[in-house]
């Protein structure tokens, strides 16, 4: 287990943000009393995250400004119905995925009516043809949920791809295929 730090988290919060007005790690690090390289190890991916949203930022109000009154206007429309839908969308993968755990804990329950001895008897079958049917309603209930996290994880694999890109030799034009696995037949 790590050793505790020296710092409280106010103190923490306090050299994250004078980092980010641009003071030195390594006079952050005097300062508080701890190594550069810890301030590092916490904050490097942090500042840099910030960094990266504050240009994105700053790139969206650029192109925003270069669009008339109207445009800007049904820009900024648009942008608050995605923000919408992707909030409703999360609501329903939330639900979906809570309804999917209902119902499989419907058909582990109905699992128990299923006689090891006779499993084709027709109390067995019934509560088998009752799984089966849960099971799918679950399957069904969850796709909104596992297709966020599919499009959530693509874009991860998307950023990381382009990290790799441009982490290449200079000059080089870095070319990265991934090979989708094979549904089973």
């Amino acid at each position: 287990m790590a050793r505790p730090s020296k710092l409280t988290d106010a103190q923490w919060e306090k050299i994250g943000k004078r980092l980010l007005d641009g003071e030195s790690a390594a006079a952050l690090a005097r300062e508080f009393g701890v190594s550069k390289a810890n301030i590092s190890a916490r904050f490097s991916e942090r500042i840099r995250n910030v960094k990266e949203a504050a240009n994105q930022i700053v790139t969206a109000e650029r192109s925003l400004s270069m669009l008339n009154v109207s445009e800007q206007i049904a820009a900024r429309s648009l942008a608050d119905r995605l923000k919408a839908i992707s909030g409703h969308l999360a609501g329903a993968a939330e639900y979906g995925a809570s309804t999917a755990h209902r119902l499989a804990g419907i058909a582990n329950a109905k699992a128990l009516e299923v006689d090891d001895a006779k499993p084709l008897d027709d109390k067995s079958r019934t509560a088998l043809a009752d799984i089966a049917v849960l099971s799918k309603m679950a399957n069904e209930a969850s796709q909104i949920g596992m297709n966020l996290l599919k499009a959530n994880q693509e874009a991860v694999d998307a950023a990381a791809r382009r990290e790799v890109e441009q982490e290449g030799p200079a000059g080089r034009e870095i070319t990265v295929t991934l090979v989708a696995p094979k549904a089973p037949a």
